[in-house]
């Protein structure tokens, strides 16, 4: 069976480490700040200008002044800090973000993501994802594996506005995860499939050109 969101979430807070300073994208990437492993000391920094953000609340805890910023209500933790948005987009520009992990409506073959414009919605712009790709040290992409229509998202090209060229390091998708040389010396490879899950099945869901790493 195809993971679930939350199960998405899970395997996506595999690739956080201790000591790690994380960005976590609008949609299923917020549900990653439920399952970071026990005794990890992982930093969230948020966009909007929060450092050391705490899991979503309980429904007796909501703060609708605290937010993050795809505009959820979350959690404060003793270690929580406030700034400037622009404070914010130094930390990431700078280079002191260790991971992001997002969403993506498209990604190719060798690490190209398209994750902010939306066919047929008004968009006012990228915002911050443009800086995110561009500025941290390691891109987790997670994402359904093919569209409402059926249509394969991991791509041989991005048919979507980028956001940003050889950006994506590791894609996790409901049917498996793929590793991506966004270097170009190898090709993309899978490296683990969901439950029940074929690499059969896997093949004939996937545009882009990958290599079997289960062998």
């Amino acid at each position: 069976m195809p993971w679930t969101r939350d199960q998405l979430a899970q395997r996506a807070a595999k690739e956080l480490r201790d000591g790690y300073y994380v960005n976590l994208g609008i949609g299923i990437p917020t549900l990653v700040a439920n399952y970071i492993p026990e005794g990890m000391e992982v930093t969230l920094q948020s966009e909007n200008g929060m450092l050391g953000m705490g899991p979503f609340p309980y429904e007796d805890e909501i703060d609708a002044d605290l937010i993050n910023a795809g505009k959820q209500t979350i959690t404060a933790l003793k270690k929580s800090s406030y700034f400037s948005s622009s404070d914010s987009f130094a930390m990431i520009r700078g280079g002191h973000i260790d991971l992001s992990i997002l969403g993506a409506m498209e990604v190719n073959e060798r690490g190209d993501l398209a994750n902010w414009m939306v066919p047929g919605k008004m968009v006012k712009g990228m915002g911050g994802a443009m800086d995110l790709v561009a500025g941290v040290k390691r891109v987790v992409v997670v994402m359904e594996h093919t569209s409402k229509d059926g249509a394969s998202k991991l791509l041989k090209q991005c048919t979507l506005p980028l956001t940003g060229v050889n950006v994506v390091d590791l894609v996790i998708t409901d049917l498996g995860v793929f590793e991506i040389d966004k270097h170009g010396q190898q090709p993309m490879k899978l490296i683990q499939l969901a439950d029940d899950i074929s690499v059969d099945e896997i093949t004939a869901k996937t545009e882009a050109t990958f290599i079997n790493a289960l062998k």
